[in-house]
């Protein structure tokens, strides 16, 4: 009879295990392939958590901020991932998806904005809770936590600052919010389309090759362009191709059938869009 598949730790052999087989096994292994099965089956899920708080100083005023962590349930997530918004941003938010999902939001109520008292620790303190709940309730919404506006509010604001600093030739300022936001959209991306990766993962792609850091720049460049082909994003892809072809020259790989798959694309599809530079492209996103 052929070996099964899979050893001790790993959960698939639990299957093929006998009750003779079973026995062998330590306390700890058993526990080990409980918690591996548990592991495979357990769905992932997004939890939101605002641990704390901040007041502002500026000159015409005063501002709370809040730290936002977005998180991942159903595996080992070590990465923290936080933004901050203040009350504001997530008024703004329930405003837009209003608009869209009034029928849905009817039993959603946004904390009410506070009249005094808004930079007391206590009223803190009950204000982060509030708005750590209204996320959960969003969220547990499957029309909301698959809207493109759900995603935004948590990654807008980072990636307008990171192309000010791209369009300033601030390139590795740029390269940090830009990761974050990567960091964050990974988390979301199981509701939402692979499309949402594309301008920042494109904006990663003209930094890594400004700061000359080619192998990087191609290494990002592979993570996109599959999602570029596969939803026909046709500025991106010529942009995408164009500049992988100059990174592949650069670093001595082959680069033929990068090449073709641009002289057919611009031969099918003529146009200023066409001809744009991948940073021309990022720029254009957030002008």
């Amino acid at each position: 009879m052929a070996e099964p598949p899979g050893g001790v730790g790993d959960p698939a052999k639990v299957n093929w295990l006998g009750p003779g087989e079973l026995s062998s096994l330590t306390t700890r292994e058993l526990q080990q392939n409980l918690r591996l099965e548990k592991r495979r089956e357990r769905p992932a899920q997004l939890l939101f958590e605002i641990p704390s708080s901040r007041i502002v100083h500026q000159s015409l005023g005063k501002h709370v901020v809040h730290d936002v962590v977005v998180m991942r349930s159903g595996s080992f997530d070590s990465r923290r991932v936080s933004v901050d918004r203040r009350y504001s941003d997530f008024r703004q938010l329930h405003h837009k998806l209003q608009e869209e999902f009034q029928e849905e939001l009817e039993e959603v109520q946004l904390p009410p904005k506070l009249l005094s008292g808004n930079f007391r620790p206590d009223s803190m303190s009950e204000r982060r809770l509030a708005l750590q709940d209204y996320l959960s309730q969003l969220y547990a919404m499957c029309c909301i936590r698959h809207s493109p506006l759900f995603a935004e509010f948590f990654t807008t604001q980072e990636q307008r600052k990171a192309h000010v600093l791209l369009r300033a030739g601030q390139f590795k300022a740029a390269l940090e919010l830009l990761q974050a936001v990567l960091d964050v959209q990974e988390k979301l991306l199981p509701w939402q389309k692979p499309t949402l990766l594309v301008p920042t993962l494109s904006a990663l792609v003209v930094c890594y090759r400004d700061l000359d850091q080619p192998e990087e720049a191609i290494c990002i460049a592979n993570r996109a362009l599959p999602i570029v082909r596969r939803y026909g994003l046709r500025a991106y892809r010529a942009a995408l191709l164009e500049l992988m072809v100059d990174l592949g020259y650069q670093l001595g790989r082959p680069v033929a059938q990068l090449q073709e798959e641009l002289t057919v694309l611009r031969d099918s599809e003529r146009g200023e869009v066409m001809q744009r530079s991948l940073k021309e492209v990022v720029i254009r996103n957030f002008i």
